[in-house]
């Protein structure tokens, strides 16, 4: 199926794009209008832009019904400061209550059950039971247009952070189970990373792998090892036998390279598909 945007109706466009482009980290923003009236809503339009400075980016869209603006982005106008708020899976359903359309004035820490935390930076209060809050300033609010749907870019920039001692391992870092965070996929659908959700990856920043295109032919062109199983393999700085090894097509061969493969046995996986 192929779709051109400009087809579609806002709404189905919507629908194809937030279940496409998930999961995606939920900002829970606190913020206040000018006469100190506080607002608490999450927004699926967020992530992280910099380190140096320290830049968060998120962005309350139009309504694509009416074309009206949120509160949120009422209030950074007024206000050009915010706290982002991570959200764990304990506090997840509190987060849902907040996003109900409130008449303006209305906090919604009070009607979804959250503590108010005075922040030390900025006005807006963070959330005390989030495992890791941001007070932030508002360096800029970018329109990306005046439609129904419209994104308007908020570009935070960190001021201090709390992070809750339960969500640190041993050395003092974020530890992804503790954090148990909650992401959002398209729809009514979520994603929690915890458990079998989570696994690491070699990070190749600081090495070079040999590549698909050096690969031994008889291992590139396998019919059982996949493209993943493939990488793992081409992800090493040199292959870890001796210059003159020869290798084989043989399936038992390969079906054995991908039982070390599925052990993090990469070493072993190549002395399999060795003759």
């Amino acid at each position: 199926m192929m779709i051109h945007p400009a087809d579609l109706p806002v709404p189905k466009l919507q629908a194809y794009l937030q279940s496409a482009v998930a999961p995606r980290p939920i900002a829970f923003v606190s913020s206040v209008d000018a006469q100190g009236n506080v607002n608490l809503s999450p927004f699926s339009f967020f992530n992280m832009f910099s380190m140096n400075p320290p830049i968060l980016v998120f962005s309350p869209s139009r309504r694509v019904r009416d074309n009206t603006t949120k509160h949120t982005l009422q209030n950074v106008l007024e206000v050009p400061e915010v706290t982002i708020n991570i959200v764990s899976y304990s506090i997840v359903e509190q987060v849902s209550l907040a996003s109900c359309e409130y008449a303006k004035g209305i906090n919604e820490f009070t009607k979804a059950g959250f503590t108010a935390q005075p922040s030390q930076k900025v006005k807006p209060p963070f959330v005390a039971e989030s495992p890791v809050s941001f007070e932030c300033k508002v360096n800029q609010v970018l329109p990306l247009g005046e439609a129904g749907g419209a994104g308007n870019l908020v570009i935070c920039e960190v001021l201090l952070m709390h992070i809750q001692d339960s969500v640190l391992d041993e050395n003092e870092m974020i530890d992804p189970y503790k954090l148990d965070a909650v992401t959002r996929m398209g729809g009514a659908w979520y994603c929690r990373a915890n458990g079998n959700n989570l696994f690491k990856l070699p990070q190749p920043a600081t090495k070079l792998g040999i590549g698909f295109d050096q690969l031994p032919p008889e291992i590139r062109h396998s019919k059982l090892l996949t493209g993943s199983e493939l990488a793992i393999l081409a992800g090493v700085e040199k292959i870890p036998l001796a210059p003159e090894a020869k290798f084989t097509a043989d399936e038992s061969a390969h079906r054995a390279a991908q039982v070390y493969l599925a052990q993090g046995k990469v070493e072993e996986a190549w002395r399999a598909l060795s003759i």
